[in-house]
């Protein structure tokens, strides 16, 4: 599904394997969130997807961990942003501008992509779902 959705928007996009449940329960184990519904799927397709230059629109398990893992971690971020414990990022904009969903309780509650600032730490909603978040990026809808 997730493959021929996002082929039919651009075919300029590749795909990796499918992550592993182990990749995928990684994300949960160090993040302490569950990953929602369509990352998930869109997960047990394929870990991530890339543009012709292999720049990820959507991160790849290891990448997710990664980047939140530091962000939530580094000190010095600490006494200039808000806490990042609240976000679960996937997707950046290529200019230190990260997408990602909003965990309120513990949990992704909403389908909804917030966009993080880097500037000013600013946290703005960008789109409904996962599906119009991709669809979007990719043909300029949202811009940065």
């Amino acid at each position: 599904m997730w493959k021929d959705y996002i082929s039919s928007v651009s075919r300029e996009y590749s795909f990796k394997p499918p992550a592993t449940n182990i990749e995928i329960n990684h994300i949960k184990k160090e993040l302490n969130v569950e990953l929602p519904k369509k990352l998930f799927e869109l997960f047990s397709e394929t870990n991530g997807v890339f543009d012709s230059f292999d720049c990820p629109i959507i991160w790849s398990t290891s990448q997710i961990v990664k980047d939140n893992i530091f962000l939530r971690n580094f000190d010095d971020y600490k006494d200039i942003y808000m806490p990042f414990e609240h976000l679960l990022f996937f997707s950046d904009a290529g200019n230190g501008d990260l997408f990602g969903y909003r965990i309120l309780n513990g949990s992704i509650q909403t389908d909804d992509i917030y966009v993080w600032n880097h500037e000013d730490d600013s946290r703005m909603w960008v789109a409904p779902s996962l599906e119009v978040f991709i669809k979007d990026w990719i043909t300029g809808e949202i811009s940065i």
